[in-house]
């Protein structure tokens, strides 16, 4: 990566303190130059804890003020990078990156300028592909996933929307997870970045779906490789996330179908989305 492809990386921290050291430790392998690094907190009980440990890996650390959300986190971090930081990357900080992982995506981006994000191959912790690139949801596909995701796993409109498959094969998305995605700074500024009305879920699927009506590409790339580890900043919080999961689905779908003569459908929408909201758990 040459000086002029400049990059950083951003992630957002709520009591992260068990997987933000491996995070960190992993973000220097995961490029042969040297890369800003920025943790933008949330208000965490353990903020000047997770300061310590973020300036003791030469990162940079951002207090927030406030549980804002994520994508407004991000954008907050992103204000503070220097102009001619090329590249972001955004990331959990409950991932760890494999060595030359943000090489690998701004390699890709770099050789397609109608590409504006890239995300890479994202694991669970026992090796198994996160269906982490998928389609933009629609009324049809959101509706079948929404209703029997979780009571009928091999349905079809699930299996098209979380595009499965070979996952290692390069390919376009309608969008890629913010777990872990490289985005273009030119495009995510264009776009005034995350919208913060969502706080949490949703966020980087609205955003793919921004990029792509930009008339720009998002790109799923196996051979940069993050696993997802997990962490335990939300446990015994599931209901809450589970309704702020809905409470976004419904949001982006509502301002994608924002018709007056579609209000039957997002209608019908509401109440199917209400309805796993208490069923289920979020998938």
């Amino acid at each position: 990566m040459s000086a002029a492809d400049r990059a950083a990386i951003v992630t957002v921290t709520y009591n992260s303190d068990d997987v933000l050291p491996d995070f960190l430790a992993s973000t220097t392998a995961a490029s042969g130059t040297s890369v800003e690094i920025v943790v933008a907190d949330n208000d965490s009980a353990t903020a000047e804890h997770l300061r310590g440990v973020t300036e003791a890996a030469g990162a940079r650390f951002v207090a927030v003020g406030a549980n804002l959300g994520y994508g407004a986190a991000v954008n907050r971090a992103v204000a503070t990078l220097d102009p001619d930081v090329r590249w972001i990357l955004v990331s959990n900080p409950d991932v760890v990156l494999e060595p030359d992982a943000l090489d690998r995506m701004i390699a890709t981006a770099s050789a397609d300028p109608t590409i504006g994000a890239v995300g890479p191959r994202l694991l669970e912790p026992d090796g198994a592909v996160y269906p982490s690139a998928r389609l933009i949801p629609s009324l049809r596909t959101g509706l079948g996933h929404a209703v029997f995701a979780n009571v009928w796993h091999d349905n079809p409109w699930t299996k098209r929307y979380r595009q499965d498959g070979d996952h290692t094969v390069r390919r376009d998305a309608g969008w890629l997870s913010g777990a872990c995605v490289l985005v273009r700074r030119d495009v995510f500024e264009r776009l005034g970045g995350f919208d913060e009305a969502f706080f949490m879920y949703f966020e980087d699927v609205d955003l793919g779906w921004r990029i792509g009506r930009l008339g720009l590409r998002n790109v799923y790339e196996p051979d940069a490789v993050a696993t997802h580890v997990g962490g335990t900043a939300t446990q015994g919080s599931s209901e809450r996330m589970r309704r702020a999961h809905h409470q976004s689905a419904y949001r982006f779908l509502a301002h994608k179908y924002a018709a007056w003569w579609l209000w039957p459908l997002r209608t019908l929408l509401r109440v199917a989305l209400a309805v796993r909201a208490r069923a289920t758990h979020t998938g």
